[in-house]
């Protein structure tokens, strides 16, 4: 009886026509968010909520700044995570990744186009950056058959008209990922097709304010799910009935319980099956007294990417020794490279100046030492130094990127591995991690 429809319609009965991260205090909106559970866990731990409005003109300005510097007429985008940073706005993003419908310009005047599903122009009508809606990017053969050349003209004598209008007449267009129909459209519409992944990558490299605190709520909601896989683990494990995938569907319910969205691989793995890593998870039933080793390249909160590692020991007894001693090295990986951070340093010189695991973990040993991170693992790679080329990440670190370090301790010819893997903010003078969660005691030997 003392329900009102203007309490009942908002995410957040107790506050007004918006949320902390200003977007709408709306139930029924169709911008996609964080959850009561996120908020109200985030406000316990008093976190600061991003502004969102400020958030999505940060990235349009980074972008459109981009195309200017480079002197582009614009930036044509079909990654659905640089159509994400361009507009924040998503449609079924993991099958538009392998069928791109959607695509988005950046004029060099900032005027900005998206090309959305012909029934769901409506998606972005929430960010007012978003000029115009538009339908008809799809150049895939599901969608197009043997007419595809046709529709790849369509849209591209529209980006064109576009380019026109919006950047002068300036032909050069960067794009980042484009069907083979849709480059030859582009390319007869007298275009001169850039690589516009490398702008797009610099561009999202460096994170602004309201990034970073969006990142640290990311940030809160992933680890919180992690200790709910941990518990479920710890409680499950020793009855002798939970798989890995067991375990791994806790942190998928837990991360769409707080306004996550995806992850974007299955890595997790129990006793012998972590070693050789990269194993996915699958129905093996954990044992007692057993390593279990993840990572959780977590799609989160606000579209965030969380991708830290970690591994447990269950059981009742201690683990061997020599897990006790890969777990400490692994630590000590991460913690002395990651005292190398901080603006001004050359990427090179990271890979040049690692931390050197010992001889017996070498050839195992992880793809790369570090990684930018933000919507997913973004530009740049820091490579051991037996993998490293030459040139290809001739960059210094800056402040407001976010980096990832990784550990992957791995006896060749053994029966577990060791992963470990932090987020890392570099500061004005250094570096923060942004990661809390704690190494297993059992492994470090307490």
């Amino acid at each position: 009886m003392n329900e009102h429809y203007r309490d009942i319609r908002k995410i957040d009965p107790t506050r007004g026509a918006t949320l902390g991260d200003g977007t709408p205090n709306d139930m029924n909106r169709v911008e996609i968010g964080p959850t009561q559970l996120a908020f109200a866990e985030w406000k316990a731990d008093g976190l600061i909520l991003p502004n969102l409005s400020q958030m999505r003109a940060y990235r349009h300005k980074r972008l459109v700044d981009a195309v200017n510097a480079r002197n582009w007429g614009g930036i044509l985008m079909f990654d659905p995570l640089n159509i994400r940073y361009a507009t924040d706005s998503t449609n079924m993003q993991l099958w538009n990744t392998h069928n791109p419908f959607r695509a988005c310009l950046v004029c060099a005047d900032g005027h900005m186009v998206l090309w959305d599903y012909k029934n769901a122009p409506f998606l972005a009508d929430f960010n007012p950056l978003v000029m115009e809606k538009r339908s008809g990017a799809s150049m895939f053969y599901f969608s197009t058959g043997d007419k595809t050349d046709d529709a790849a003209g369509s849209f591209t004598a529209e980006v064109r008209d576009l380019i026109m209008e919006h950047s002068g007449g300036n032909m050069a267009l960067g794009v980042d990922k484009i069907m083979v129909a849709g480059l030859r459209g582009l390319e007869r519409q007298g275009f001169e097709v850039l690589e516009g992944e490398e702008l797009t990558e610099h561009a999202r490299s460096i994170k602004g304010p309201d990034e970073i605190l969006a990142m640290r709520c990311a940030s809160h909601a992933c680890e919180t799910a992690c200790y709910e896989m941990e518990k479920a683990a710890r409680a499950g494990v020793p009855q002798g009935n939970m798989s890995e995938d067991d375990i791994w569907a806790v942190l998928h319910a837990e991360n769409i319980k707080r306004g996550g969205e995806w992850i974007e691989t299955r890595l997790l793995a129990s006793g012998p099956r972590t070693n050789p890593w990269f194993q996915e998870c699958g129905p093996r039933i954990v044992q007692n007294n057993e390593i279990v080793a993840f990572d959780t390249d977590l799609i989160g909160s606000y579209g965030i990417c969380i991708d830290i590692s970690r591994t447990w020991w269950i059981g009742d007894e201690k683990p061997r020794a020599d897990m006790i001693e890969a777990m400490k090295i692994g630590v000590e990986h991460i913690e002395t490279n990651m005292q190398m951070l901080k603006p001004g340093v050359n990427i090179q010189d990271l890979s040049r100046n690692t931390h050197v695991l010992p001889d017996k973990y070498q050839k195992l040993k992880y793809g790369c030492l570090m990684h930018g991170v933000g919507l997913c693992d973004e530009w740049p790679l820091v490579a051991y130094p037996d993998k490293a080329v030459d040139g290809a990440f001739d960059h210094e670190l800056q402040a407001g990127m976010t980096i990832c370090v990784e550990a992957l301790i791995s006896p060749e010819g053994g029966d577990f591995s060791i992963k470990l893997e932090d987020q890392v903010l570099i500061t004005e003078d250094g570096f923060e991690n942004l990661t809390k969660y704690p190494h297993d005691r059992a492994l470090m030997g307490h």
